[in-house]
């Protein structure tokens, strides 16, 4: 099929028709930045073809050189077989404007935590330059602690994780970024490496998939480390460590947001007395939630 189509196709309509035919065939798992099959063939054809990413329609009936036909033709067979998620075959992730390098040692970057940074956590934080520090635990490609660089302009920014291939990714994110002098990169299991540190700001997406979940997991987010998303047989080991030792890395009034999945009855029903207060994204109010330090101690 794929070589008949390198013979018979020519567009990149065509190609694109090809494309969502393929994964839809496939029956391929969509959840690491788009959702359905045109959305990824768009977005895997433009940037195999180095086009704009916006820029699909006025492009439609341009004609392929061989060459550019054989590598689409290469990317899209790639999706199929190895039921790799797009950021991986592309190196890159998107979290808004913000383009973050990727490759299997981290997972992909979809944190509902970027964008309430967009909006430099309001009206949580009253003001955004008074930020001196900020903790960003279970960093993974850095993306998250980037991003609060970026909405906290004074601040000085750790970023924690257990992973040394996690670091060496983020490294290279945080050198692109220029970020170097205000951002530290910290091997840590959870809050060890950083010992007696005190932060105005700690935000996590940590792991938090439970037993079960994991073992029905799609192919796709099996390709990502496992250490990144497994967190005991209810999703919340990892949380339960943030709980307990958060207070003691929080300055006074200092804000703990963290991202738990679908997790929000289980983390209720274990943690009657804490308030948690659950915020708004586009995705719903029922994935993040916000604690100040008194409300741990």
């Amino acid at each position: 099929m794929f070589e008949q189509a390198q013979n018979e196709l020519s567009t990149l309509r065509d190609l694109m028709r090809f494309s969502v035919s393929r994964f839809s065939e496939a029956g391929l798992f969509f959840g690491h930045g788009s959702d359905n099959a045109w959305d990824e063939s768009a977005y895997l054809l433009l940037h195999t073809l180095h086009l704009p990413l916006d820029r699909l329609e006025p492009l439609m009936d341009a004609r392929l050189t061989s060459d550019e036909r054989a590598a689409v033709l290469r990317i899209i067979k790639r999706r199929i077989t190895e039921r790799l998620p797009a950021a991986y075959l592309t190196n890159e992730a998107w979290l808004g404007d913000y383009r973050f390098y990727v490759d299997q040692r981290v997972i992909v970057p979809r944190s509902h935590i970027a964008e309430l940074l967009h909006e430099q956590l309001s009206p949580w934080i009253d003001d955004p330059w008074a930020v001196g520090r900020v903790l960003d635990l279970c960093t993974g490609s850095g993306c998250l602690a980037i991003l609060a660089a970026q909405a906290f302009p004074e601040a000085q920014v750790d970023a924690v994780d257990l992973s040394p291939d996690a670091l060496a990714v983020a490294r290279r994110n945080v050198d692109d970024y220029q970020l170097a002098e205000r951002l530290r990169l910290v091997e840590s299991n959870a809050f060890a490496g950083i010992a007696g540190e005190r932060y105005d700001v700690i935000i996590s997406n940590p792991p938090y998939v439970n037993a079960e979940s994991m073992a029905t997991l799609p192919d796709e987010y099996r390709r990502e480390p496992e250490l990144a998303l497994a967190s005991g047989e209810d999703g919340l080991d990892f949380v339960r460590i943030i709980l307990k030792e958060a207070a003691d890395h929080l300055n006074p009034k200092g804000v703990l947001i963290v991202e738990i999945g679908n997790n929000q009855s289980e983390l209720e029903r274990a943690f009657p007395e804490i308030p948690f207060t659950w915020l708004d994204t586009a995705a719903g109010d029922q994935f993040v939630f916000m604690l100040h330090r008194e409300d741990l101690i």
